[in-house]
């Protein structure tokens, strides 16, 4: 059977009735079927706000108004990360809004089996190619409450510095990932294509609600040029979902890897000639979208960080907050940033913002001297480097 894929352009004015036409459309009820449990899952690349870098508030919003129209209930909502540490919790919550878009329903996040006691292991029954590399012998361990239950995801459009593009399927692999996600880095394609598999496996249903109200091109997840485009896209196909986005951004599908990859081993659609895409006429949409270049880190600065100074990658993980929180976020994403608090999506972001998670709180509101500090900091770990490396200590 073709996948079917939908696609509208939306507005603020129209976006919590336009996600449930698109979702129907799409066909998720029958994706989901009869299963008792539903659980959404959000993404959050960054805790703080960024345009098209982690699930919007109105996108949590409008699945589960379409949801409580149709008379579904929700099990439970989780948040997944993209980057190591990303996910943020409650204030990774609160600045995206999410939490107040759930609040609007009664809901609240949860812990998403971050107790050991609730996850239980999981021994895959497909084929994995690269995903025993990442975790040894190729099992993992997952949260209990996920086996069995059907999913929502809910990505956003945008490119990405490690696989072209970050979509349904990266969304899919996120919430599996965990902390593995540095080790897994040089072959990202075949892992992704991996716990997409086991998703299938793991689940009664999988369904993709994707936004492009805001989409992000260059070396996301994090280090994104914003644009406003308007458009939202759904389907249970994740590979035909992320194609379809794939071609908007204009770029050809099949020539991104894990797209390629998932498409034949039978995982999804990933040729545009063979979904059925309803809605929007997608046809001479193009984004003129550049991808990912190599000018910008993107979130990983453990290996960078170790080379430089000597230390244990793991002092990455402090690097790259310090980078981004510090540097990138209040220097180069501010301006972008403040151009999209103007626009019309912007200024619907704020309803969802509660006191204490104002932009104005999260940008510039970084101390100069704290930035000042982890630069000194980086500093002397790289000339205490260079040294070693003089006097010839390896």
């Amino acid at each position: 059977m073709r996948p079917k894929v939908a696609v509208l352009k939306t507005s603020p004015e129209t976006v919590m009735e336009d996600y449930g036409r698109l979702m129907r459309m799409a066909g998720y009820e029958e994706s989901l079927g009869d299963s008792a449990r539903i659980c959404l899952q959000a993404d959050i690349s960054w805790d703080l706000w960024y345009p098209a870098c982690s699930t919007t508030p109105w996108q949590l919003e409008g699945v589960l108004k379409a949801l409580a129209d149709d008379g579904r209930a929700v099990d439970s909502i989780v948040s997944a990360g993209d980057c190591p540490g990303s996910a943020g919790g409650g204030r990774g919550l609160m600045n995206n809004g999410l939490a107040a878009a759930a609040g609007k329903y009664g809901l609240s996040f949860s812990r998403g089996g971050d107790d050991p006691a609730e996850r239980v292991r999981h021994e895959p029954g497909v084929e994995l190619r690269a995903l025993a590399d990442v975790f040894g012998d190729g099992g993992l361990s997952i949260p209990g409450t996920l086996m069995g239950s059907s999913l929502i995801l809910m990505p956003t459009l945008k490119t990405h510095a490690l696989t072209m593009t970050s979509g349904a399927v990266r969304s899919a692999a996120a919430g599996l990932l965990d902390g593995h996600c540095p080790a897994a880095q040089g072959s990202m394609h075949e892992v992704l294509v991996d716990l997409l598999a086991i998703r299938q496996e793991l689940h009664a249903g999988l369904f993709a609600v994707m936004d492009g109200t805001f989409c992000g091109d260059g070396p996301g997840p994090r280090a994104l040029m914003p644009y406003e485009k308007d458009y939202i896209i759904a389907g249970s196909d994740l590979v035909a979902v992320d194609a379809v986005a794939a071609r908007m951004m204009g770029f050809d599908p099949m020539g991104i890897g894990y797209i390629r990859m998932a498409h034949e081993r039978g995982l999804g659609c990933g040729e545009i000639a063979g979904i059925d895409v309803e809605g929007a006429d997608i046809r001479e949409v193009d984004f003129h979208f550049q991808g990912p270049s190599g000018a910008q880190p993107h979130g990983g600065l453990g290996r960078p960080f170790k080379k430089l100074t000597g230390m244990p990658p793991a002092g990455g993980k402090l690097a790259t907050r310090a980078y981004f929180d510090y540097f990138w976020y209040p220097w180069v994403g501010w301006p972008r940033l403040s151009r999209m608090a103007e626009t019309k999506w912007g200024q619907m972001l704020q309803g969802y913002l509660p006191e204490g998670a104002g932009l104005e709180s999260q940008g510039p509101g970084k101390s100069p001297l704290i930035a000042a500090a982890a630069a000194a900091l980086l500093g002397m770990g790289a000339f205490r480097r260079v040294m070693s490396l003089a006097r010839g200590e390896g």
